[in-house]
């Protein structure tokens, strides 16, 4: 499963982890944003890592 050639897996990972650095970032008080761009973003972070697991195991 590919997007313009590249791996729909590897954006979804890509993804990931920029999400997993904002949440650290804005839960630290590096990056200044209101609590609820934290969760939303939170909540973002769980619905995509929920899909790249599930497309890992379907690809395998």
């Amino acid at each position: 499963m590919k997007i313009g050639g590249i791996s729909i897996l590897l954006l979804t990972g890509i993804l990931n982890y920029i999400l997993i650095l904002f949440q650290l970032g804005s839960g630290l008080r590096i990056l200044k944003v209101p609590l609820g761009v934290h969760r939303k973003t939170g909540a973002l972070l769980v619905v995509c890592a929920s899909a790249h697991a599930l497309l890992a195991i379907l690809a395998h």
